[in-house]
């Protein structure tokens, strides 16, 4: 699956300048996003391995 956070262009200008005020709104936004939560979930069933 595909998420939208993966290619997201605030995140990689976040990324890019980790002490702005877009990387500071970043962070306070994955905190209650949904989307992050379900794009970390599967970077974290990616690295698994398999039982």
């Amino acid at each position: 699956m595909v998420h939208k956070c993966e290619n997201c262009a605030f995140r990689r200008k976040a990324e890019a300048k980790p002490n702005s005020l877009i990387a500071k709104l970043w962070r306070w936004h994955t905190k209650w996003c949904p989307g992050w939560r379900a794009y970390q979930k599967s970077l974290g069933a990616q690295s698994e391995p398999p039982r």
